[in-house]
């Protein structure tokens, strides 16, 4: 429990950030699991773009370490051939 009224505003702050970074995260993981799954190349294709924005998004956010956006970078790349 916050104290003061300004530990009060972090706290609500902090809130609204955790949601705003769990849906970037979330969107992030879904259209990664698009790419993974999809029934043909040409589907992982067309829906490679919007996965690789996603995961840089989050990267530059600092939702996920660099090296793990590049590593699944790497991994909607090969999904995709």
């Amino acid at each position: 429990m916050p104290n003061n009224k300004q530990a009060s505003k972090v706290v609500k702050r902090d809130e609204v950030r955790r949601d705003h970074n769990k849906a970037i995260t979330s969107a992030m993981r879904t259209a990664v699991k698009r790419v993974l799954s999809a029934e043909s190349p040409e589907a992982a294709q067309k829906m490679l773009p919007d996965a690789m924005k996603k995961v840089d998004k989050a990267a530059k956010k600092n939702l996920i370490h660099a090296n793990a956006a590049a590593r699944v970078k790497g991994q909607l790349s090969r999904a995709a051939q």
